[in-house]
């Protein structure tokens, strides 16, 4: 219930974001009609058409892409007849009669057969409108989507979707009335109706051609993101508190970068209540370790029965009886997300220094992309990342949801007793958990070793991130939550197209060149030489990229302003550039010392069949 209200409120902000902007020209060249007749017909059928698409979207049913698209131009029609009629007149009379004579023919006859019409030719329009919204994912959109996507559509999330829909049309309905106020002072005292009249045609007709040659797209990724993402994460972290955390069956991950406010589903940074999360899922919370006072730890829940694994690696299967007289601890994490891999060097610390004093580590692997659902992806990660202690495959996620987790990473501390005490979302607080550890211990009767928390050494993606001055957030690349895209022909789904690099990139701004296969995750290269192009700020860029279907690796070659990376490479690819995908993980391609700036990244793919997931930053 409570993500419910909190999809309302967050749909109600929409009408504060730049993404709204190309629809209220529709909402208000209908400001002159009644409410009841006209404008919350029109509200409705919005509300509706767009809670429809996004569920069959968000359940990944074939053909809702293409559905959409071909909707989008049946309504960029509609309006473009509705606009033609508001600016000539005549030509609404020549219209009027057929399209009247039709509806009489479905319609029983009536004294209120006028206004039935108008009902449904404001439904209509209003379904028109939710073909063409598609409002800026912020944490709250993407907290809905994103969970779908992982656990499958259901009740509640159509319940979510709809109060989120209705939340946005709510706010519509205040924007609609305003203008209808506003043509009423106008006609009153400067006479001018026909005029207003024709130049909200003129206005419509002008936002569609914008709309269908894709300008609106381009303008947007100029306008800085949605001042409500802040806002909205912090409803979200509602569903974040301990209560709520075990309280909300099935509740979804959020993925971080709300930063710039392009991405899905975004949870946040402490200095920037961050970017999704998409949103969702990544969480990052940035700090030095330092010495803390004393922890206070609260019951918060019992440890849930771990019973739901596909698999444990590194170990037999661990159950909350056989785990009690231990203080474990309990992380979830993913091995492409670039903030589980920082967190790993405290991990492995932890789980080193206490292991005698009695202290158990448990990482709880939850995918997040197709290829780690398979446990031989996760066993060749365990390898690679040299961590030795217990893991559940949670594919299925199943402890995930016994938790009522969220976040990537997040670790909860369990008592000797099986109770939670502490928990911990994202990056960052390290000494404060180390201390919680400590304390969890000594309750124990076990002596710990007497350590002061200090950052383990790492290097590579494990590195921790150069918080200070971090301008790019996650971005995907897959049509579900991709956000940011430059190129000039809007992206076909599904389908494999050649895309042309447009000529210069905005900050934060990415393009395709060469030919594509864009599917919801990932986008596939189809031929030899296909590009991505990136302009970033941070001091690191990194990847998540597969090699092709069958497993042949792919060879690229990356570039920074139009040059080979020289002493700025990443440790996954040479000093000339070059590299080899040859599995499913995170690569890192830019590691830069010194000043940070705005760069153009460029990785072109010398073989076909290359699977791009998402880029990360630090």
């Amino acid at each position: 219930m409570l993500l419910i209200v909190i999809a309302f409120v967050g749909g109600a902000f929409t009408v504060l974001s730049p993404c709204i902007l190309p629809v209220v020209p529709f909402v208000f060249a209908r400001s002159e009609e009644p409410f009841l007749t006209g404008r919350l017909p029109m509200l409705l059928g919005l509300a509706l058409t767009f809670a429809l698409l996004t569920g069959l979207g968000a359940a990944g049913l074939n053909g809702a892409a293409q559905l959409s698209e071909y909707g989008r131009w049946i309504a960029l029609g509609l309006f473009a007849l509705f606009g033609a009629a508001l600016l000539f007149p005549a030509l609404a009379t020549h219209l009027s009669g057929p399209l009247t004579a039709l509806a009489e023919r479905f319609m029983a006859r009536s004294q209120d057969d006028g206004a039935s019409r108008r009902i449904g030719s404001a439904v209509l329009l209003g379904a028109a409108t939710g073909l063409l919204w598609a409002p800026c994912a912020g944490p709250i959109l993407g907290l809905i989507i994103t969970g779908a996507a992982r656990h499958g559509v259901t009740w509640q999330t159509w319940a979510a979707l709809a109060a989120y829909a209705v939340g946005a049309a709510s706010s519509l309905a205040v924007v609609a009335g305003l203008g209808h106020r506003a043509m009423v002072v106008l006609k009153r005292s400067l006479g001018v109706g026909e005029h207003v009249r024709r130049a909200m045609g003129a206005l419509v007709l002008l936002t569609v051609g914008a709309i269908a040659l894709g300008v609106d797209t381009r303008l947007l990724a100029l306008v800085p993101g949605a001042p409500t993402n802040g806002v909205e994460a912090r409803l979200v972290d509602l569903l974040a508190s301990p209560a709520a955390v075990r309280q909300t069956p099935g509740a979804e991950r959020v993925r971080h970068e709300e930063r710039e406010a392009q991405a899905r589903p975004a949870v946040q940074d402490e200095q920037a209540h961050e970017q999704a999360h998409e949103q969702a899922a990544h969480v990052v919370r940035v700090s030095l370790p330092a010495a803390s006072p004393a922890v206070d730890l609260p019951v918060e829940g019992r440890l849930p029965a771990l019973d739901g694994a596909n698999a444990w690696l590194n170990s037999a299967p661990l159950t909350p009886e056989a785990l009690r007289g231990k203080v474990v601890l309990v992380n979830f994490w993913t091995y492409s997300c670039i903030n589980c891999l920082r967190t790993l060097p405290y991990l492995k610390t932890w789980a080193d220094r206490y292991r005698n004093a009695g202290l158990v580590v448990i990482g709880v692997h939850t995918p997040e992309f197709g290829f780690e659902h398979e446990t031989g992806n996760v066993k060749r990660a365990l390898a690679n990342l040299d961590i030795r202690y217990p893991v559940a495959v949670d594919s299925d996620y199943r402890i995930w949801n016994a938790f009522g987790n969220q976040y990537w990473p997040a670790f909860y501390l369990v008592d000797a007793q099986g109770r939670i005490r502490y928990h911990h979302f994202g990056e960052g607080d390290y000494a404060q958990a180390e201390q919680a550890i400590q304390q969890l211990l000594a309750d124990n009767g076990r002596a710990a070793p007497a350590a002061t928390p200090t950052a383990p050494r790492a290097s590579g993606a494990l590195a921790p991130a150069d918080s200070r001055d971090i301008g790019s957030g996650e971005t995907y690349v897959g049509y579900r939550e991709a956000q940011g895209n430059a190129n000039a022909q809007r992206v076909q789904a599904d389908t494999a197209v050649a895309y042309a690099l447009p000529g210069q990139l905005g900050l934060n701004q990415w393009a395709f060149g060469g030919r594509w296969n864009v599917g919801a995750e990932s986008a596939v290269s189809g031929a030899p030489q296909a590009s991505i192009a990136y302009r970033f700020h941070a001091r690191d860029l990194h990847l998540v990229l597969a090699p092709a279907a069958d497993g042949k690796p792919v060879r690229f070659r990356i570039s920074i302003d139009g040059a080979p990376p020289g002493v700025a490479h990443g440790t996954d690819v040479a000093a000339d550039g070059s590299g080899v995908a040859t599995s499913a993980r995170l690569y890192q391609l830019v590691r830069q010392s010194g000043r940070i700036a705005d760069h153009t990244f460029e990785i072109r793919f010398l073989d076909p069949g290359a699977h791009v997931y998402s880029f990360t930053f630090g």
